[in-house]
């Protein structure tokens, strides 16, 4: 039987980097940052730098994950005191030639023996990432060296790809509830593969994709070969695992604590504080959405995807029918966030205004294509929509709908035509340059009658 083991790496989000006052900026798709710009000496390890104290953002968010992951905390009432240890490797991108991590072999983790969708963790720790090393060109960018990163350890409780596959996707979301790990940087796994006993770890793997790909073909490479305890890497052009080096143990890193910086003291207190911070988990919304809202699995589902969407409808739906509420939250709101590449804690759309507008429309006194295109304004803030009622009114009297639909016939003589000859789609035209007329504010039913009495 094939076992699957996980040692996840997440960026945690703070504003400066674990040990220095540097800003803590991961390279992205998006910000393309020159090398070597957010650095000092200390994140480059220039000699006899001292460390600063290490970032307390980063040991509160790192204890918030060890929660949701079901973690017991080592906190000081247990006697226990979290040791910083100098993991010791030659390699180009580390330039102090050590890593500062609460693991190895004398350390004690901030979490351990928890569990999560059924995957027992065995640890959640915290450490420095090292810095970036280009192998073709020989050069080191400094930017990310010194960044906390938070390394989650499974057991080997996974026998399936699609296993990993599902519980990946899981854990992403259920971290962006509490908007600790940094999802534009991504996640980088290390991926530990046994079929015979004897364990062969593949590094720094960084997408879904990519570890089932390397699982496979690790897999796939084990049935034919002898195993042996190594290192290796996924190579995404060949689909195929290559040695990188023979699996070192613990005491190869010649763990030692680090002098410089102080012992990590965290109280039940503080546990308790941040505890009662914690959102509901996504698994938690999921199941309250279809009970208490009624709404079926596939609905609950695109909710779910975004913690402030999903409180922002839940918010919405204590005062108008959820029902009602769900497509103006999951389609226009969305089509009106994405229009504007936002998202929902960008912007000020009070759960208030919103309400307000859809009063407004399930009482009739605004049309829904009117309240679409104030729904637009919403961004970047929203506004009562009843202290401008009459701005905004329908137009309900037919006598006034006729007078703009005989407007409309006039000015469109083509298309009148084409309604005559059987084209359907003109009609749909002419409704159109109603709306167009009355600022949508034209009851659409109303137009749709008195456009069809009108041409007949």
């Amino acid at each position: 039987m094939v076992k699957i083991g996980l040692e996840i790496h997440g960026y945690l989000v703070t504003k400066e980097k674990l040990f220095c006052r540097c800003k803590a900026t991961r390279h992205t798709a998006k910000q393309n940052i020159k090398p070597n710009t957010f650095v000092c000496p200390t994140c480059s390890g220039m000699p006899g730098c001292k460390p600063m104290l290490p970032n307390a953002e980063a040991i509160k968010k790192l204890v918030q994950i060890a929660l949701l992951l079901n973690c017991n905390l080592n906190t000081l009432e247990k006697g226990k005191k979290l040791v910083w240890q100098r993991k010791h490797y030659d390699w180009p991108d580390l330039p102090k030639g050590y890593q500062d991590t609460i693991s190895g072999s004398y350390s004690i983790p901030v979490g351990e023996k928890g569990e999560f969708e059924n995957i027992r963790i065995r640890e959640v720790h915290l450490e420095e990432d090292p810095a970036a090393w280009n192998p073709e060109s020989g050069c080191i960018d400094y930017n990310r060296s010194g960044l906390p990163l938070v390394e989650i350890v499974t057991e080997p409780d996974f026998n399936f790809v699609e296993e990993v596959e599902e519980w990946l996707k899981k854990l992403i979301l259920t971290l962006s509830y509490i908007k600790a790990v940094d999802k534009n940087a991504g996640l980088k796994a290390d991926v530990n593969v046994s079929t015979t006993g004897e364990r062969v770890e593949i590094k720094n793997i960084t997408s879904i994709e990519s570890i089932k790909a390397a699982i496979r073909a690790e897999t796939e490479r084990q049935s034919k070969e002898e195993v042996k305890r190594e290192t290796r890497r996924f190579d995404e052009k060949t689909g195929k695992t290559v040695l990188m080096r023979t699996k070192e143990q613990a005491e190869d890193y010649r763990f030692i604590p680090d002098p410089d910086l102080p012992v990590i003291k965290i109280t039940e207190k503080e546990v308790k504080a941040l505890k009662e911070k914690l959102p509901e988990t996504p698994m938690q919304k999921l199941d309250k959405l279809i009970t208490k809202f009624k709404l079926n699995k596939e609905e609950a589902d695109v909710l779910t995807k975004n913690l402030d969407i999903v409180e922002f409808y839940e918010k919405v739906s204590e005062k108008i029918d959820p029902r009602f509420a769900l497509p103006w939250v999951t389609i226009e709101l969305l089509r009106v966030l994405n229009w504007n590449k936002k998202t929902l804690d960008e912007v000020e759309i009070k759960p208030e205004h919103f309400i307000g507008l859809l009063e407004e429309v399930k009482s009739g006194k605004i049309t829904e294509l009117k309240a679409k295109q104030i729904l637009n304004s919403f961004v970047p803030k929203s506004f009562s929509v009843k202290a401008k009622l009459k701005e905004f009114e329908a137009i309900t009297d037919q006598s006034e709908i006729e007078e703009i639909c005989k407007k409309v016939i006039k000015q469109n003589e083509k298309a009148v035509n084409d309604y005559k000859l059987g084209e359907g789609k003109a009609l749909n035209f002419l409704i159109g340059e109603v709306m167009k007329a009355s600022k949508r504010k034209a009851d659409f039913r109303t137009t749709q009658e008195i456009l069809v009495k009108l041409l007949e």
